[in-house]
């Protein structure tokens, strides 16, 4: 049995709510970091913009480096909440991947894309 279908609709539409917060607030800093790494990117291939050499700030390398990843960060965590809402979708969202028992509705809204329960997560961590 699927702990979704467990929950009650109030609680699956509260957990949808909160996903689709989420997602949104991915989507938009997803944005903004492509449009960081855009602008590096701009003035990377402008050749009069050489500050490799500038003692006084972080070179285009660091830059471009530092913004990849967090642009990798953004991606990573908009994936999250897509996988989190396509669980809530089919039925298995609440429950543990690795253990299959439920994950506490209280984890669940500290971190709505858990697909660990706590004690699965303490051991992965450990």
């Amino acid at each position: 049995m699927s702990m979704t279908r467990s929950f009650t609709t109030s609680r699956i539409e509260k957990f949808e709510r909160l996903l689709r917060a989420e997602e949104a607030e991915a989507e938009s800093r997803l944005a903004e970091h492509r449009e960081g790494i855009s602008e590096v990117r701009a003035a990377r291939s402008d050749a009069s913009a050489d500050d490799e050499h500038d003692p006084e700030g972080p070179t285009m390398t660091q830059e471009w480096s530092q913004r990849s990843a967090v642009l990798a960060d953004a991606e990573h965590e908009l994936a999250d909440v897509r996988r989190a809402l396509a669980r809530l979708a089919e039925g298995s969202y609440g429950v543990c991947e690795r253990c299959g028992k439920a994950i506490t509705v209280a984890r669940l809204e500290a971190r709505p894309t858990a697909t660990l329960c706590i004690d699965c997560a303490r051991l992965i961590v450990h």
